[in-house]
């Protein structure tokens, strides 16, 4: 009789939590450690601290970036072999992709920085409709040593 109440024991079948290595975590990583990532290759500081989406965007404005330099860089020297006039506007214009590529390592190294140091900071922020507009409230948890 024992033997079949520990059958029907629900405790005795339930599964086992999911491991930590199933569920999305933060990994830890410095702030100029996420800064040097991103900085050197776009999209990598933010891929570490499971900011994917953030980090495609990066690399796909990398790419654009790249890409459109190296593509005007060899028109630039099509027009100048062969003089033409239009050479003086594809150089600023090669000059204005340049700007941007070192743009986009400069702000994603930031952005990587500063979401590394909000990276343990707790998401409790609720909105909603209020009489007069719309309110908000944040929750920020004070640790005391």
């Amino acid at each position: 009789m024992a033997r079949s109440a520990a059958a029907q024991d629900t405790a005795a079948v339930a599964p086992a939590p999911p491991a930590p290595s199933d569920t999305l975590t933060v990994r830890h990583i410095s702030p100029m450690g996420a800064f040097w990532r991103s900085f050197v290759l776009p999209g990598w500081g933010q891929a570490k601290l499971n900011r994917r989406l953030t980090g495609g965007i990066f690399l796909a404005w990398e790419g654009v970036t790249l890409g459109m330099s190296l593509k005007t860089r060899q028109e630039l020297e099509y027009l100048r072999r062969t003089n033409s006039g239009r050479a003086e506007d594809k150089r600023r214009q090669h000059e204005d992709w340049l700007v941007l590529l070192a743009f986009n390592h400069v702000f994603a190294g930031l952005e990587a920085y500063v979401s590394a140091h909000l990276a343990d900071f707790p998401g409790d922020l609720h909105l909603q409709a209020t009489p007069g507009g719309v309110g908000g409230s944040v929750s920020i948890p004070i640790r005391i040593p």
